[in-house]
């Protein structure tokens, strides 16, 4: 009798213990599956937001322009380009036909869209969404696109002055060096006499 009743004791117990069980792994469930449906959402409102900034970015190239001042840059970069080329080949018959072949080759391939594609990551990175707002906002007014339109002018003047400016520098200090210091001119003297005679 002693060990019938330990026994019902025992199922009694244990039937408590895993229906209390019960409800606890529901609720764990339960909790699982909103943790789950939580980082859901979070999951879609961030790649909502990332094609809202890719968007946004989208649309600030398109309002600077970003697609003809890559063009532009291209070519000014092929006129650099070109007497460097026309310079490193020997002299020959096939030389300007080379370089002719070259620049078709690269004016088909160039492809403004892939060089936009390759600004998108790194404007991502630098700016946040709402600095691109704001940029957006700014290119969008009459100054925004006067600045625009100015620019390339005021860095090609800044360029060339600021080009001057060093080479007039440059002269200056050189003059002042060898001034300064006699054996250096002496020794350059020889070094122009030493260089003409070999000619």
């Amino acid at each position: 009798m002693k060990r019938s009743a330990i026994a019902v004791l025992v199922v009694l117990v244990v039937g408590t213990l895993c229906s209390a069980q019960e409800p606890s792994s529901a609720n764990t469930d339960n909790d699982q599956n909103q943790s789950l449906a939580a980082a859901a959402k979070a999951s879609r409102a961030q790649v909502k937001d990332a094609g809202t900034k890719e968007a946004d970015i989208r649309r600030l190239l398109e309002l600077t322009h970003a697609g003809a001042l890559a063009t532009q840059s291209m070519d000014s970069m092929e006129g650099n380009l070109r007497p460097l080329m026309t310079s490193a080949f020997p002299p020959g018959e096939y030389r300007e036909r080379l370089i002719e072949l070259f620049f078709a080759k690269y004016h088909a391939k160039r492809d403004t869209q892939q060089l936009l594609e390759i600004a998108l990551p790194v404007y991502d990175k630098y700016y946040s969404d709402d600095e691109i707002k704001q940029l957006i906002q700014f290119y969008a007014t009459p100054i925004g696109q006067k600045m625009l339109s100015v620019t390339p002018k005021v860095l090609t003047e800044l360029q060339a002055a600021g080009q001057k400016w060093g080479e007039e520098l440059g002269r200056q200090c050189m003059m002042e060096v060898l001034a300064e210091n006699p054996e250096m001119a002496k020794a350059l003297q020889n070094a122009h006499k030493t260089a003409q005679a070999a000619k």
